[in-house]
C-alpha cells in the first residue's frame, strides 16, 4: 500500500507534553465499526463500562530504563558532546546504542558519561566504541559490567522521551514516574507502551468488580516505535525488530477466557502485535519467548485479538497502520479528524481510543 494513504496534518499543540492526571481522566474515544453511533467520546475511567464481564485485559509489563545518555568523546585533546541512547543489551558489558552526531565517532574512541550536573557515586560512566554499524547503530562497550553497569545507568541516564516531546521540552525527575506503567516490572525498553499508562489501582480495582481479567506478557520496545514509514510503498518497509515473551500459564488463561465467550483486549500495540506473534492460525495461543518484527497493515487477518486500548499515533507510522488494519483506514481517519476536532491529546502522553475490529471473529 502506498505509505502516503497513512498520512494526517495534526496541530503542534494537540501533542501532549504533561499525562493527564490522575491518570485515568485522560479522554477515552470509543471506535466501534457497525454500532450507531460509530464514535463516542468517553474518559478511561469509563473502561469497565465499555467491557464485558469474562473480558480479558492484556497488558505489557516491560520497564522503560533511562537510556539516554549525554557525555564527551575523549580523543588525545579534543573533546565533542555525544548524546547516545541505548537500544539493546548484548552482553554485561556491551549496549547498541543509537548516537547523534554519529561522523564524530570512529572505532575505539572512548566516551565519558555524566559529566553534566547529575552525579553518580560510581564516577564517570566511560564507554568504548566497539563497533559502528549500519542506519547509525553503534555497540558501547562499558567499563562497568552487569549490576554495577545497570546502577550507572540509572543514576547517569534519562527518560527517553519520545522526539516529539523532548524537542519541545527537556526530561526531568517527575517523567521518571509518569513515563512509566504502573504493571513495569521487566527491565528493557526505550520506549514506554504507552497504552499503559492511563491505568491506576482504582481503575483496576473497578475493571476486577466488573468481573474483566488481567493478564502480563512481556515486550521490550524498541525505538523504531517512533520512526516514519519512509520507504513510498509498505512493502519495501523493513519493521524493527523486539524480543518478547508469553509464558505458558498466561496462553492457557487467555484461551480459556476465549472459549468461555471472553473477549481478549490488547492494552497497547505492544501487546497486540505480542499476542498475534504467539497466535496459531486457529487464534489459540501458545508459549512464546523470542524477537517479533511483525508488521500488520490493512489486510491482515487478526486472530488473537477481539479489541485493543491504545493512543494516538504519528501519522505513516507503523502504528497507524496497524490501528488502521485492525479498525479500518477510512473509519480511522474520520476518528483522528474527530479527535483533533475534539481537542483530544495526542501521542504518549495524549489520550486514547478504544478499537473494536472491522470484522468481528
Amino acid at each position: 500500500m502506498r505509505t502516503n494513504l497513512f498520512d494526517f496534518e495534526l496541530p503542534q499543540e494537540r501533542i501532549a507534553l504533561r499525562p493527564a492526571m490522575p491518570r485515568d481522566a485522560a479522554k477515552l474515544l470509543v471506535v466501534h465499526p457497525g454500532a450507531a453511533p460509530e464514535l463516542s467520546d468517553r474518559s478511561v475511567g469509563d473502561l469497565p463500562q465499555l467491557l464485558q464481564p469474562g473480558d480479558a485485559l492484556v497488558v505489557n509489563d516491560t520497564k522503560v530504563i533511562p537510556a539516554r545518555l549525554i557525555g564527551e568523546r575523549v580523543r588525545d585533546d579534543a573533546r565533542a558532546k555525544i548524546e547516545a541512547t541505548l537500544t539493546k543489551r548484548e552482553s554485561g558489558d556491551s549496549w547498541r546504542a543509537l548516537v547523534k552526531p554519529l561522523k564524530r565517532l570512529q572505532r575505539g574512541d572512548r566516551i565519558r558519561f555524566g559529566n553534566e550536573a547529575r552525579v553518580c557515586m560510581l564516577g564517570a560512566l566511560d564507554a568504548t566504541v566497539d563497533e559502528i554499524g549500519e542506519g547509525g547503530e553503534i555497540t558501547l562497550r562499558f567499563d562497568f559490567h552487569g549490576p554495577i553497569l545497570e546502577e550507572a545507568i540509572d543514576a547517569l541516564g534519562h527518560m527517553p522521551l519520545p522526539p516529539y516531546i523532548a524537542a519541545r521540552r527537556e526530561d526531568d525527575d517527575k517523567d521518571r514516574d509518569d513515563y512509566q506503567t504502573m504493571f513495569a516490572k521487566h527491565e528493557g525498553s526505550v520506549a514506554a507502551p504507552t497504552a499503559g499508562l492511563h491505568f491506576t489501582n482504582e481503575l483496576l480495582s473497578s475493571l476486577d468488580a466488573r468481573g474483566v481479567s488481567l493478564h502480563r506478557v512481556t515486550l521490550h520496545v524498541g525505538p523504531g516505535t517512533f520512526l516514519p514509514v519512509k520507504s513510498d510503498d509498505t512493502g519495501a518497509h523493513k519493521m524493527h525488530s523486539e524480543w518478547g515473551s508469553v509464558t505458558a500459564e498466561t496462553a492457557k488463561a487467555l484461551n480459556s477466557a476465549r472459549k468461555k465467550g471472553g473477549r481478549i483486549v490488547a492494552v497497547g500495540s505492544t501487546a497486540l502485535r505480542l499476542l498475534e506473534s504467539a497466535a496459531k492460525d486457529d487464534g489459540t495461543l501458545g508459549e512464546f519467548s523470542g524477537d517479533t518484527a511483525i508488521f500488520i497493515t490493512p489486510g491482515y487477518k487478526f486472530k488473537a485479538v477481539d479489541a485493543m486500548l491504545t493512543n494516538f499515533h504519528l501519522p505513516r507510522s507503523t502504528l497507524f497502520m496497524l490501528v488502521a488494519a485492525f479498525s479500518g483506514l477510512e473509519r480511522m481517519k474520520r476518528a483522528y479528524a474527530h479527535a483533533i476536532a475534539s481537542n483530544y491529546r495526542f501521542y504518549s502522553y495524549g489520550d486514547a481510543c478504544l478499537l473494536f475490529p472491522e470484522r468481528a471473529r
